[in-house]
């Protein structure tokens, strides 16, 4: 009789996986299941095995992502709203260094190879309401201006979360993001006003 795939049994092992990864242990199949009280056939079962698991992991990430990015409400400040997607975003790196460093490991395909492109959405039309508000210039690609708004979010948590650089490294981000906004059209003064409205990370 085939086994059935029981999702409590799957957020366990993905949560164990995640703390393998976190303490630097070896993820191997007895390491994943040890303390569990579930079988080594459980990942077969829920995962098709360890590369099964890896693409379970990265697909966790990304939906743990995007769970954190929907809890941004959108305001009458679109340029505060894609700020408050960069906090959100470096949150969530913050709560979950070991799944968001599997992430970007593109040696493992993801469950839904939409899910990156799904949570860069959000900042896409945050960039874009922005725009149509006269925040930015006509001409500002909202793809553009969001993809580089990501590329501040994820070098600075990357250099935090998983890397050798204090927390408070995150401060940073805010004359970074006022620089890329003031830069595509937004005013100085304020740009800087929006920012520090959407900027919630401790640093």
């Amino acid at each position: 009789m085939a086994r059935t795939s029981d999702p409590a049994v799957r957020t366990r092992l993905i949560e164990r996986a995640a703390q393998l990864l976190r303490t630097r242990a070896p993820l191997t199949l007895r390491s994943l299941v040890a303390g569990t009280n579930v079988s080594t056939m459980a990942v077969y079962t829920h995962f098709g095995g360890m590369d099964g698991l890896w693409k379970a992991l990265r697909q966790e990430g990304f939906t743990r992502l995007a769970g954190r990015l929907a809890e941004v409400r959108p305001t009458a400040d679109p340029v505060r709203d894609l700020t408050a997607l960069v906090s959100a975003y470096l949150g969530n790196a913050l709560d979950h260094p070991d799944l968001y460093r599997v992430m970007f490991d593109a040696n493992f395909a993801l469950e839904n190879a939409k899910a990156a492109d799904d949570t860069l959405e959000y900042l896409v039309q945050a960039a874009a309401r922005g725009r149509q508000a006269g925040r930015y210039r006509e001409q500002v690609d909202a793809l553009e201006l969001a993809t580089q708004t990501w590329a501040i979010a994820h070098g600075l948590v990357s250099l935090v979360a998983n890397g050798p650089l204090p927390r408070d490294t995150l401060k940073h981000g805010v004359p970074l993001l006022t620089a890329l906004f003031v830069s595509v059209g937004d005013e100085p003064q304020r740009c800087r006003r929006s920012v520090w409205r959407g900027w919630r990370v401790p640093g």
